[in-house]
């Protein structure tokens, strides 16, 4: 990717979505007296306006088993049930009983009714659920089941329903009974592991043992097996994951991961992809001429401007991203034979990621179809890698093709390279991205022409299963491409129908079981399953590291649709939509948007279950500081939005579109996006099959997926019409205005609900029979405020809950902000309390002022102090909130 985005959708990672190219006004130069310390009390379950735990039918289950209907939603009994959750990971899964009381109850009065247990596998007790000092991971820890049993019994009381993951970071070894070589597979937190586990019988068992002994464990507490317990609503089997995402990622991304495969399960692999090649051809022949083995297109003219670096930089370009520092300059150490000059690149700061550094030449016309042969020289200062590729300039920022990967000496090598072209792009760009290590790499003699010819060799044969894999795209056919592809899929498959089936089948559970998230996947792959999952993270840190990250500074406000889209265009028809991990991270102060934004438009596009990551990590709760990237329990401004959003989305405040679009993708046309759009988490969606980006701002959005046809009534893709700055919802309750640059607002305006978020100060919004009109604030007047009435209607008594929220650090914080990113280092996160912004606003209410009475609530949500009432012309109440109440949220009550 470009230094201009840096996009993932998801969870521990992830499906990043950066905007750092947005630039944003500096934070108001006020002093540190303008902030309050406020923190929420992390075993707070006291009634109130802030309480709406009677939201939730209790107990969890008292229905019966949630269960999917043929209209692609999920009910509980004859009743449909929308779901609003958390996730929680290590330590947090295991609270000591008196805790696991106190946070119950806490979750419920924040409206949060299903709990993901996640990273469960990770380690062993106290963080994990293995047993304490082994060296396997086939033993769970007695205390570690007991905590965990008292603790979904405790959620299940206060309405709150579980969902389990089964597989997530486990770190399978020789120690689980495996063959030892499986600790040579690479990979961050154990991927290159797991990868060989969507085809190895010894892996998969180990799974199916996992979920066996966690399933049919009889809980304690409810008397019940969790394959039978009505309060366990899902079962994940498999986090983030999948054979595109693990080893692929597109065609031009492919065999990163393949290539560190130890022998033995390079063979099994191979194995595999011989015996589909033989089952699909029956012999060389017919394979041969499918693949066109011989392919060849006349070499066409040079298309690299300044070649061999005569006229130095000129028409190159260094770009150093996230932070990264790099040098070029024309030397002239050449490679034997090749004359002009030969390009030195310095890595003086490394980056985290390739893309931190890349020397590239853009505006390179490229033509779908075409074959292209690639030729340069290089070295390096020490063994070091280098990669290569043809990509967009632009986003979705694809790979194009000749993504390789080159292992470079301190000898010169010559490097060539033969592709066909998947899609077209009058302004792609060859990029070079060396190593991110300090050191020096040489590049000389860079040559690409159209055309070119492949290469076979006479030993690659299906006779003895001698086709080798595919690491690369190198001098692949279209063909040859797809089937590839088609055998990933096919592979994919064949483990996803192995576990579903032992889920279900053998073990005979009752919840709905989930695979894993459509983007890590395919929807047609995903459809098989109960429902469908995506995650996704604004501003997603870079490196995961609480002492020295990057975290992009910018409001979603100013991005037309923001992560929206990314998530709705994942949606299938007939099946319940679910975002079980989702995240703004902090310590980007406009956090507070996410929630709000989200539950808005998840009430648009009806979906079935949102998840905020994440309500803890580890087992800190009384901490009273934000404490890391995800976390919410100690964060004031993310818990507080719940209640709002939970209004919107929860009880369905926001109605769902009147239009819905749709597009059908069948497994071919997957096949053929994965070959020429998709990447690694962004493997198929409805963007790729033609429904236009920002279209779930205005319409639900759905895929048809091979064995459904679009729902009568649906608009097609071609249909659409969206703007480019300003998007108001078909139903006419939400508006996304981003008409002045950099001052993006987005409003909603249903009879329950009212919300102004984003660059609104000084402005006023008539949503309705309420009005708002903020004020100045410390984010050149940013700030997120909701009116949502708790109970009652205008006509007669009601009351109101406003919350405000803006600005949020810790004390004594060590981040940084520089120019439109967040830099942290030691000491980043600071300590405790936390301090927040008071939001000025006026806001008008529909009752007769006379009749309306206001109160700053404290921590607890409980009424702190009366607030003034004033009368507008007409007499009805206006209420002005500000610094001086020390509050992030307000009642209003009316008689």
């Amino acid at each position: 990717m470009g230094k201009t985005s840096s996009m993932r959708l998801t969870g521990f990672v992830f499906i990043i979505v950066s905007a750092l190219f947005t630039v944003l006004p500096a934070i108001a130069a006020e002093s540190d007296a303008a902030l309050f310390p406020f923190v929420l009390p992390w075993d707070d379950s006291s009634p109130g306006i802030a309480n709406i735990s009677g939201w939730l039918h209790k107990p969890a289950g008292k229905f019966g088993t949630l269960r999917a209907g043929e209209d692609g939603h999920i009910y509980a009994g004859k009743e449909r049930i929308r779901l609003r959750g958390v996730d929680i990971t290590h330590a947090a899964n295991f609270p000591t009983k008196e805790d696991a009381e106190k946070i119950a109850a806490r979750m419920a009065k924040f409206g949060i009714n299903i709990v993901r247990f996640h990273h469960m596998d990770q380690y062993p007790f106290p963080r994990g659920l293995y047993l304490r000092d082994s060296k396997h991971t086939r033993v769970f820890d007695p205390e570690a089941l007991d905590r965990m049993d008292y603790y979904i019994a405790q959620l299940k009381k206060n309405g709150i329903y579980t969902y389990l993951c089964l597989l997530n970071y486990r770190p399978i070894s020789a120690a689980d009974g495996l063959p030892k070589e499986i600790e040579q597979a690479k990979g961050n937190s154990f991927q290159g592991r797991h990868a060989i586990g969507f085809f190895d019988k010894q892996i998969i068992d180990l799974q199916k043992e996992f979920a066996h002994n966690l399933l049919t464990h009889t809980n304690a507490y409810t008397g019940k097996p969790y394959t039978e317990e009505p309060a366990v609503a899902f079962v994940e089997v498999n986090n983030e994951n999948g054979l595109f995402h693990i080893l692929y990622g597109g065609i031009g991304n492919s065999g990163g991961i393949v290539g560190t495969f130890p022998e033995l399960y390079l063979t099994q692999l191979r194995g595999l992809w011989n015996d589909w090649l033989m089952q699909k051809y029956g012999s060389d022949d017919r394979l041969r001429s499918s693949w066109n083995m011989n392919d060849s297109e006349a070499i066409g003219d040079e298309m690299i401007r300044n070649l061999n670096f005569a006229a130095g930089i000129d028409q190159w370009l260094l770009e150093q991203n996230a932070g990264a520092g790099a040098s070029v300059s024309p030397t002239d150490d050449m490679p034997p034979n090749v004359s002009g000059k030969t390009m030195l690149i310095e890595v003086t700061k490394p980056g985290t990621q390739s893309w931190h550094i890349r020397f590239e030449q853009r505006d390179i016309a490229i033509a779908e179809g075409r074959m292209y042969t690639l030729d340069f020289w290089a070295k390096a200062d020490s063994a070091s890698t280098m990669d290569v590729c043809i990509s967009m300039n632009r986003v979705p920022w694809k790979v194009l093709g000749m993504m390789n990967t080159m292992k470079l000496t301190p000898v010169w090598q010559r490097f060539h390279f033969v592709s066909r072209m998947g899609q077209a792009d009058d302004t792609a760009r060859l990029v070079f991205d060396p190593q991110m290590k300090k050191g020096s790499f040489w590049i000389a003699g860079v040559s690409l022409k159209p055309g070119g010819a492949t290469v076979n060799t006479t030993d690659e044969r299906l006779e003895g299963r001698r086709i080798p894999l595919v690491k690369g795209p190198g001098e692949l056919t279209a063909s040859a491409q797809r089937d590839w592809l088609t055998f990933l899929w096919d592979t994919e498959d064949r483990y996803w129908k192995t576990m579903k089936g032992y889920i279900k089948n053998d073990l005979g559970t009752k919840a709905m079981v989930i695979g894993t998230i459509v983007g890590c996947s395919t929807p047609n792959l995903m459809a098989q399953f109960d429902a469908i999952d995506s995650h996704g993270y604004w501003q997603h840190p870079a490196p995961w590291n609480s002492n020295n990250f990057t975290v992009g500074y910018a409001s979603m406000v100013n991005d037309l649709g923001g992560l929206i889209p990314n998530l709705a265009l994942r949606s299938v028809v007939g099946k319940p939509f679910c975002i079980t991990e989702y995240a703004h991270c902090a310590p980007n102060t406009f956090v507070s948007e996410g929630d709000l934004i989200r539950g808005a438009y998840a009430g648009l596009q009806d979906w079935d279950y949102l998840s905020t990551s994440r309500f803890a990590h580890e087992a800190r709760w009384d901490l009273g500081s934000i404490c890391n990237f995800i976390d919410i329990d100690q964060h004031p401004t993310r818990m507080i939005t719940l209640i709002p959003a939970g209004a919107m989305y929860l009880r369905g405040d926001v109605r769902a579109a009147k239009e819905t679009v749709c597009t059908s993708i069948t497994k071919d046309r997957e096949i053929d996006i994965l070959r020429t759009i998709g990447g690694r988490w962004d493997a198929v969606q409805g963007g790729h099959a033609g429904i236009p980006h920002a279209t779930p701002l205005k319409h639900r959005t759905l895929i048809a997926v091979e064995d459904r046809s679009p729902p009568a009534g649906t608009l097609r893709p071609e249909q659409v019409t969206v703007g480019d700055d300003r998007i108001i919802s078909d139903t006419g309750e939400l508006d996304w205005d981003l008409r002045k640059k950099q001052r993006g607002v987005v409003t909603v305006n249903t009879a329950g609900s009212k919300a102004v978020i984003g660059y609104s100060g000084g402005n006023r919004y008539e949503l309705g029979d309420v009005t708002i009109e903020p004020g100045p604030t410390r984010q050149d007047g940013w700030s997120a405020i909701t009116v949502t009435r708790m109970e009652g209607d205008s006509s007669k008594g009601s009351r109101w809950l406003i919350t405000a929220t803006g600005y949020v650090e810790n004390s004594k914080k060590g981040w940084t902000v520089v120019v439109d990113r967040i830099v942290g280092k030691e000491n980043s996160w600071g300590e405790g309390p936390t301090m927040v912004e008071g939001i000025p606003a006026r806001v008008s209410m529909p009752s007769a002022a006379s009749r309306t009475e206001a109160w700053a609530l404290d921590e607890r949500g409980q009424r702190k102090t009366k607030v003034d009432i004033a009368a507008d012309a007409k007499g009805n109440a206006v209420i002005s909130i500000g610094p001086k109440h020390r509050t992030l949220w307000y009642e209003i009550g009316t008689r």
